[in-house]
């Protein structure tokens, strides 16, 4: 029987991108998304971590930037880490198949700043969870 596992989120990208290099030389790019749900003065706010590999990454640092409205489609991504303290934590990343940004900016770069689709290599989906620079 075959699985699916897939989220989308449209929303406002929550810091710059921070792009960083595996141990192995891939990169890894990762910034947040807010996304709003609720009417009116009832609206609340869900921050998601949003990662992008290989290629990815790379156009994620050119062209997204905080502020902009972003359509992300991926998959949830556990993440286990260890805090100061010593105590184990988990939390759910998006580990990005896909993003396109569906704002424009100023008129004179609108010509530059279609929309980006970024199809992601096969070879680009797979990842050791081990080769996280953080």
């Amino acid at each position: 029987m075959a699985s699916l596992s897939k989220i989308i989120i449209i929303g406002n990208v929550g810091r710059d991108p921070e792009l960083k290099m595996t141990a192995s030389g891939k990169a890894v790019c990762e910034f947040s998304v807010a996304v709003n749900r609720g009417k009116g003065d009832q609206q609340e706010t869900d921050w998601y971590r949003v990662s992008c590999w290989g290629t990815q990454a790379e156009n994620a640092q050119n062209y997204i930037t905080k502020g902009r409205l972003i359509y992300i489609e991926g998959r949830f991504q556990p993440r286990e880490w260890t805090t100061r303290e010593g105590e184990r934590r988990l939390s759910l990343e998006i580990s990005a198949n896909d993003f396109r940004l569906l704002d424009r900016r100023d008129r004179d770069e609108q010509a530059a700043d279609a929309p980006v689709t970024t199809p992601v290599p096969d070879e680009s989906r797979a990842f050791d969870p081990d080769e996280i620079p953080f």
